[in-house]
């Protein structure tokens, strides 16, 4: 183990090339659900780990929406000393291995990454998968102590918003319960992501972690169906509420022929076959009935995601329908190259205008026209124009849509909770709701977005509902105007609703 601080890097003296990652070959990985992305041994990680310029004012730490301590977690790796280094990760982000392997880094931390300027960016993300695979292995957790305070929190949803703001309340010492409407906790990220791409081992293992602390799940809770978000704070004793729902619903594109079988959605294809295992029917009693010349509409994480399923599926052709190019794509760079060499087809510059079906009222096929790019968007991107007479025919005996999604409609229409023009909750800086005690964070109030920008905001809401709750949170210590004696009882400010401990004679 190195002892001493490494000496000052530069762009010249660091390792010119990144450490490649070893990848399960497209021949075999189409034929099997295990993971592609085999991740870094020792020496590759060693390797990686020095690249980092340990940055005195780190671009990559104001790139994270979690603010993670990117150049103390790879320091620690380049000096050995790896439980440290995961200590330093688990202070900001309690799941990096999954974070480590589903977030785009390069969109975020290695984006801004200076040594991209010049050669490829540090793998931030994939040392981070590292530290966190290496701590699974090893049975590394940090359990704090944790002294009750007698507060009740009540979170809607399993997700990355309501994981991360579970966790930060239980540290308090709050008796935190996650109500999840599925039958396996962990939201998204166990129904959204197949398991080539984040194996569920993972996601137990992380959610372990969660119930160490005191963390209580209570799946097959539907909120808004079996009690509302009111009776949490009334009936249930709940003192204050986050929701972190998540925004589940599909969007569809209003054309004719969406009611024909063997249209369906992303989100219902991935949960059938992650969450209840379609692709072992009949000993799983899931059917999924996909035909062989899938159509994926869309060009996001979710659209290579519900095609590479497809593909290990059995389909004999899966094709991705998008209106924009490959360089207009919102999908990772990492996942569009592996589904071109598992063999998808793309079909750029392609919109459907019409779903076809046949006699029995299946799909036969799509009526698409051809695309071309013109002025740029409100996105930024440049608006796709239909080219005029440039309607075909594209055969396809499954239709499935990846275009986005809405929010899940149940607490609005359960609840007197406020929402806005796109039927997402509507918060306050702080994102509390319109309902006191009651505030959500993820998807649910910003629309589909990445995970670590979820839990970002479950950790905000956390330090809201400390606040709101009155308990001392010593790195966000709140009032320091507040001067003399008045409201205070045996010295502690009343507001902060605390406790101290007497001895009697």
């Amino acid at each position: 183990m190195a002892t001493s601080k490494p000496k000052k890097k530069t762009i010249r003296t660091i390792p010119q090339e990144r450490a490649r990652m070893l990848v399960q070959a497209s021949t075999q990985r189409v034929e099997n659900f295990e993971e592609v992305a085999l991740g870094f041994e020792l020496d590759d990680a060693l390797n990686e780990s020095e690249r980092c310029l340990l940055c005195p004012d780190p671009a990559c730490v104001a790139g994270c929406p979690v603010a993670i301590d990117i150049v103390g977690f790879i320091e620690n790796i380049t000096l050995g000393n790896y439980r440290r280094s995961y200590d330093i990760l688990t202070d900001a982000n309690l799941l990096p291995a999954i974070c480590g392997r589903v977030c785009p880094q390069e969109d975020q931390c290695e984006g801004v990454c200076p040594v991209g300027q010049t050669l490829e960016p540090v793998a931030i993300g994939r040392l981070e998968r590292w530290v966190g695979d290496l701590a699974l292995a090893k049975g590394w957790s940090n359990e704090p102590y944790i002294e009750p305070n007698g507060f009740k929190v009540g979170i809607v949803g399993s997700g990355p918003a309501g994981i991360a703001c579970a966790a930060d309340m239980a540290k308090t010492g709050c008796d935190v319960t996650v109500f999840e409407a599925l039958h396996a906790p962990g939201g998204v990220l166990r129904y959204g992501i197949p398991e080539f791409r984040l194996p569920n081992r993972v996601v137990d293992a992380e959610m372990q972690n969660l119930t160490r602390l005191g963390v209580k799940f209570e799946c097959n809770t539907l909120v808004g169906r079996l009690f509302t978000v009111e009776q949490m704070l009334s009936d249930l004793g709940f003192h204050t509420v986050f929701i972190g729902s998540g925004a589940g619903s599909p969007k569809f594109m209003d054309i004719p022929g969406e009611s024909l079988h063997g249209v369906l959605s992303a989100n219902e294809l991935l949960t059938r076959c992650n969450l209840m295992g379609a692709g072992d029917f009949p000993r799983h009693d899931t059917p999924l009935d996909l035909g062989d010349r899938i159509a994926v509409i869309g060009s996001g994480n979710t659209a290579m995601d519900a095609m590479r399923v497809a593909l290990r599926l059995g389909a004999e052709k899966v094709c991705c329908v998008y209106r924009r190019t490959r360089d207009e794509s919102p999908a990772r760079e990492e996942e569009i190259s592996h589904a071109e060499e598992e063999g998808i087809e793309f079909h750029w510059l392609t919109a459907p205008v019409e779903i076809l079906g046949n006699e029995n009222g299946n799909v036969r096929a799509m009526r698409c026209v051809r695309m071309e790019l013109g002025e740029p968007d409100e996105s930024g991107r440049r608006r796709p124009v239909e080219i005029e007479g440039s309607e075909y025919e594209f055969e396809a005996d499954t239709v499935v849509y990846a275009i986005g999604t809405n929010a899940n409609p149940v607490l609005g229409q359960t609840s007197k909770l406020k929402l806005n023009q796109w039927g997402y909750l509507e918060v306050d800086e702080n994102l509390a709701t319109s309902m006191a005690g009651v505030y959500a964070g993820g998807d649910i109030v910003t629309g589909a977005a990445t995970v670590i920008l979820a839990m970002g905001l479950g950790r905000q809401a956390a330090d809201s509902m400390k606040s709101y709750l009155g308990i001392r949170d010593t790195e966000n210590v709140y009032r320091p105007q507040q001067r003399g004696c008045e409201g205070k009882l045996f010295g502690i400010d009343l507001e902060e609703k605390n406790f101290t401990r007497l001895r009697l004679a």
